[in-house]
């Protein structure tokens, strides 16, 4: 029987209504048959993406839904939905649980799967829906106490009206901010004549420098033995308040040349990078044979020595290209960790040579009936495996390639496999291993690396909906596949000539009730004296650490790898594992959700004598949307996180700024009693991090757009001084300096670091600002974020381009205006309307 192809079907999705009956929301799918023949009664199942779980009780069109795993669904037909012929539509309305404000929360990733549930199974692809945009009252806000105020063009005017165009003269020159920095009159300019002078300790560098000056202006800087030109050499750096003195740097600028001395070859590579801040703005998108620099001196290091920025590429994957330019980005800010997120439920993403399965199958999503060749689609990443954003791994050489890249700018890559939790890719490759050699005859060796009791009646579900996603501590197969995984990496770091000092376990959001049904665990539990999970899980935890300790890595984490769980009178607690204070545990923290009553996580582990980094989720998740925009991707289970929010990150006092939780509301006293850094605990502060989690890294634009700017502001707050905002007592005198700080940071991203992007690696892909605009007076009033964008108008209805109108201040208009920001390469942010 024919089928309509899946192009042939069309999607449209709608929000009807967010706060139905309490925490629920009610949406349409439209689904219309463009095929010349009709869709049958029966037989298929519509399959598609979405962190939101549908209520099966509220589905009306004549289908039925159901949760596969994961993020992933279907509707079936029931025996009403009849057929659906050529021309004809039909409305699938249903209740979700919680709200979708943004277009990232629609339904995605269909595909159409004929002869479904038998082994003659097909998929056909259909893709996104169109979804309709957000613009009704009932559809902005996610329920009735949502205090927080959709964006529009007249509240970006008024967030951005304190803002002001500061001279080219006041505006900082390097970013992050230096310890001290000093500029006179006069430049020294570097040419075709201009030599390096460098020992052979600092070759690495030096080449790189020679790079950088040859990208900005065509010329290749040839090395002497001495003389003038630009010195590199390790020397004394004389600086104070750093927790990294190696990597302190001096950089003196006269007319007899430049000199960059630094405590270490690290030191100089930091030297180096502020040098290239002070190069012509302009040459990095139009190369200039001759680079003026200013005369001056800077004194500089950083304040903490852990600058970070996490990666995840499980969920989603991102090419070897798009590491290896994020990694370029964070070399010229200064960020020195690279936290590479390579393994998670949806995506195991790097070749491990002793176990090829787990990228043979866990590299792959698309459409299967057994899981045995790839994973199921997540993130709406669709039924053709190939060409999918799901899809992907590195190869070993891949992997050591990007380690060397890393290595010679100066940044540590720490490895993240995540377990016991946010497993299921390596559950199943090695599933797949099992049954291969079990009809082999080889029953031992297939159960070497198992990793799941299959007798196991445990009921859970992760956080991300998994129901099998959990590898079975107590079987051997789990610590010989963490050894054997480690093992194989190990001899990649080798073989790039890179560090490697820690392993991130992942070791987060293990679900309640894992292990609780699994015969192995339990016989295992009542061997060895175990009382309850918990202990069972610190089993887990003292294991591996012996086998980090066997390699001299240090055990990082997430939070819950140094937090204990009690429960008392039925109300959970959790507070510092003491088991692990002195085993070399490093957590990663990222819980403090304003109103969720565990924001001193962080503060509570550095008292206790851990070791931590601060990943806070309300000002360092930068995979959450910038904005309370329908139009802008990312989640917000978070908050939104703009460029402003990043940059004002108090690490050793988050309280004193913050003002709402996550739906608007007043903090009121609610964070009085909330624990404070001691003395000792402050030095357990060793840095922070900046996280780009995947589940919307849909392709390589998506990720450039998150990042930056937003890792400008990160590494501002990760290397110069603190503000001193937080000892400023008076709210008035305190939001005060606050704006004049900002307002000079603003204008650095606007006139020099944004327009540098512009041409750095041939022009990276940073968030435009969107425009603040009003109609007063039958005048336009307009505004950026970033002081020094050109903002361009029509009239007309017309979308604006580079040759329209430029505004420059208050003009009269008439009808619908529209107006967007465009970047010193012509490339436009998105546009907005005011009428």
């Amino acid at each position: 029987m024919s089928q309509p192809a899946g192009a042939q079907l069309q999607l449209k999705w709608e929000c009807i209504q967010n706060g139905h009956d309490g925490d629920n929301f009610i949406a349409e799918l439209t689904l219309t048959n463009r095929s010349a023949v009709p869709l049958s009664a029966s037989g298929w199942g519509l399959y598609f993406n979405t962190a939101r779980k549908i209520r099966p009780e509220s589905v009306t069109g004549g289908v039925a839904v159901s949760h596969v795993n994961g993020d992933l669904s279907r509707f079936t037909p029931t025996a009403d939905f009849g057929t659906l012929q050529p021309g004809e539509s039909r409305v699938i309305r249903y209740t979700g649980i919680f709200w979708v404000i943004q277009e990232t929360d629609a339904l995605l990733g269909f595909y159409i799967v004929y002869n479904d549930g038998t082994p003659n199974a097909r998929a056909e692809a259909i893709g996104d829906p169109h979804i309709v945009p957000f613009t009704r009252p009932e559809v902005l806000n996610r329920n009735g106490a949502d205090k927080v105020a959709p964006v529009t063009p007249a509240t970006r005017y008024a967030a951005n009206e304190k803002l002001s165009v500061l001279p080219a003269a006041e505006v900082g020159k390097i970013t992050p901010t230096p310890l001290s920095a000093q500029f006179g009159g006069g430049s020294y300019v570097i040419d075709a004549g201009t030599a390096i002078v460098y020992g052979s300790d600092l070759a690495g560098e030096a080449a790189l420098l020679q790079s950088i000056i040859h990208d900005v202006s065509g010329v290749w800087l040839q090395r002497a033995a001495s003389g003038s030109g630009i010195t590199l050499k390790v020397g004394a750096v004389n600086t104070t308040d750093t927790l990294a003195p190696n990597e302190a740097y001096e950089l003196d600028i006269g007319a007899a040349g430049i000199v960059i001395t630094g405590a270490s070859a690290h030191g100089v590579f930091n030297g180096i990078q502020s040098l290239r801040q002070l190069l012509p703005v302009d040459a990095f998108t139009n190369p200039l044979p001759t680079l003026a620099v200013p005369h001056g001196k800077v004194i500089d290091a950083p304040r903490f020595a852990y600058r970070g920025v996490h990666l995840d590429v499980g969920r989603n994957f991102s090419s070897k290209e798009s590491v290896l330019r994020l990694l370029d980005c964070m070399a010229l800010y200064k960020l020195n960790q690279f936290h590479f997120h390579l393994t998670d439920d949806e995506g195991w993403r790097v070749e491990i040579p002793s176990l090829p399965e787990l990228t043979e199958i866990g590299s792959g999503r698309g459409f299967t009936i057994t899981e045995t060749d790839n994973l199921v689609p997540c993130f709406g990443s669709g039924a053709e495996v190939e060409g999918s954003h799901g899809t992907g791994f590195y190869t070993r050489a891949e992997f050591v390639e990007i380690l060397k890249f890393a290595t010679a700018r100066h940044i540590e890559v720490v490895p993240e496999f995540d377990v016991p939790g946010h497993a299921r890719s390596a559950i199943k490759a090695m599933n797949v291993r099992y049954d291969r050699l079990v009809q082999a005859g080889q029953q031992a060796e297939a159960e070497k690396y198992l990793l799941i009791d299959f007798d196991d009646k445990s009921k859970y579900e992760s956080v991300q909906l998994w129901t099998d996603n959990v590898i079975c501590i107590a079987r051997e197969g789990a610590y010989n596949f963490i050894e054997t995984v480690i093992h194989d990496v190990k001899d990649m770091y080798a073989e790039a000539g890179a560090p490697w000092t820690t392993m991130h376990t992942g070791g987060d959001e293990v679900p309640h009730g894992a292990w609780e049904g699994s015969p192995i665990c339990q016989k295992f539990m009542k061997d060895n004296g175990l009382t309850s999970i918990v202990e069972l899980q610190d089993h887990f935890l003292a294991r591996y650490r012996d086998i980090l300790k066997k390699y001299g890595l240090t055990f990082g984490g997430w939070e819950e790898i140094a937090l204990k769980k009690e429960t008392i009178e039925g109300v959970t607690h959790h507070g510092p594992n003491p088991k692990f204070v002195d085993a070399n545990f490093r957590p990663y923290i990222w819980n403090n959700v304003w109103g969720w009553g565990q924001e001193d996580f962080a503060y509570q582990l550095a008292n206790a004598g851990y070791k931590v980094v601060l990943c806070n989720v309300t000002n360092l998740y930068f995979d959450l949307a910038y904005e309370k925009d329908p139009a802008e991707p990312g989640y917000y289970w978070g908050g939104f996180i703009n460029t402003r929010k990043a940059y004002e990150f108090v690490p050793l006092d988050i309280y004193t700024t913050a003002t709402v939780n996550l739906f608007g509301h007043d903090l009121g006293d609610s964070l009085k009693d909330k624990a404070r850094l001691t003395a000792e605990g402050t030095k357990n502060v060793i840095g922070i991090q900046g996280e780009l989690w995947g589940e919307n890294l849909r392709d390589a634009g998506r990720l450039e757009y998150l990042a930056m700017p937003r890792i400008v502001a990160l590494a501002e707050r990760a290397w110069a001084k603190d503000p001193g905002w937080t000892q400023i007592a008076d709210k008035a005198a305190r939001d005060a300096k606050m704006d004049a700080d900002w307002n000079q940071f603003a204008n650095r991203l606007g006139q020099r670091e944004l327009p540098r992007l512009d041409g750095f690696l041939g022009g990276y892909g940073y968030r435009v600002p969107v425009p603040g605009a009003k109609l007063e007076g039958g005048k336009l009033h307009a505004n950026i974020e970033s002081p020094g964008f050109a903002l361009r108008y029509t009239t007309d209805g017309s979308e604006p381009t580079a040759r329209s109108a430029e505004y420059t201040g208050p003009v009269a208009v008439s009808g619908t205006v529209k107006i967007a920001a465009f970047t010193t390469t012509n490339r436009r942010g998105r546009v907005v309307s005011v009428s």
